[in-house]
């Protein structure tokens, strides 16, 4: 692997620099991975779960008992956006910050991005190559929905034994159906953004097999999390309100053809990151249709 590109994903970005936390963070936490990503869910509760309280995939209450935490806690995600923003909240509710036996009530409620996000901070303040990357995951079992994707985020890192970028899920590494290792997926397992939206173009996969969390579904959805995923790989996560003006709803369904096949070469160019990594940089600091981002 290139090392100018591992250095590229040991940095931090706007969105995962942990700011005065970076020494708890490297030395007052394990380094173990699994041991992490079980830290990371003790401390954060997804919204889904809040959503279906104690049934469903809660009912064993394996996520805390969510009767605990106060009812207007309905989504932190919206002001907690940044690592250091979470990591500041954990210790305010409680003043050790990040540990396992943290209480329902002191949790924070957020989303799959926050997960990832809380994560890839996490290994890269303990010096480990790390990036956010966002697509769907067509394993999560929701009621009435099952056999779709679902938009999601996810993290990788680098392994230097293995010499290989690893694969894990950390929102959803304890939901009871999983029968694979969320700290390190089989390949394909996750349906990263570019395949979904080349798949769909291709005529391959209908729109509408992709959803988000928002209840819209098609190719609209398709392109947001490519461009969640292009930004994060450039080591600029986005929330999830900021996405590309070719994007919005009143302006995708305008787009020409050469407009699709635009994003279709970006799609290609991502589905290789590390063998396209200059051009896909090169892509990020000179086209401002895909760069800039608003809400």
């Amino acid at each position: 692997m290139d090392q100018n590109i591992l250095n590229h994903y040991k940095a931090f970005s706007h969105a995962t620099f942990p700011g005065c936390y970076l020494g708890h963070l490297r030395n007052k936490l394990p380094h173990d991975t699994r041991k992490l990503g079980g830290l990371v869910r003790k401390n954060l509760i997804q919204k889904h779960i809040l959503q279906i309280h104690n049934t469903q995939s809660n009912s064993d209450l394996r996520y805390g008992d969510m009767a605990k935490v106060p009812w207007h806690r309905v989504g932190e995600d919206d002001v907690l956006t940044t690592a250091s923003s979470m990591i500041a909240e954990l210790f305010r509710r409680d003043p050790r910050g990040i540990v396992l036996d943290r209480t329902e009530e002191n949790g924070l409620v957020v989303s799959c991005r926050n997960v990832a996000l809380l994560m890839a901070s996490i290994l890269k303040s303990k010096g480990i190559p790390a990036r956010v990357r966002s697509g769907f995951s067509p394993y999560f079992e929701l009621e009435d929905m099952r056999g779709l994707s679902w938009d999601h985020w996810i993290n990788q890192y680098w392994n230097n034994k293995k010499n290989r970028w690893i694969t894990i899920d950390v929102d959803g590494s304890i939901e009871p159906y999983i029968n694979f290792d969320p700290y390190d997926m089989p390949k394909d397992l996750f349906v990263f953004s570019a395949d979904a939206w080349l798949k769909v173009r291709s005529g391959e996969i209908e729109p509408n097999h992709f959803h988000n969390a928002g209840g819209t579904s098609g190719l609209i959805v398709v392109a947001w999390e490519l461009f969640y995923d292009f930004h994060s790989l450039m080591n600029n996560e986005p929330v999830y309100t900021n996405t590309p003006e070719i994007t919005f709803f009143k302006v995708f369904p305008t787009l020409k053809n050469e407009d699709l096949e635009e994003i279709d070469k970006l799609a290609q160019l991502m589905q290789n990151p590390d063998e396209n990594f200059y051009k896909l940089k090169e892509l990020f600091d000179t086209s401002r249709k895909f760069r800039i981002l608003r809400g």
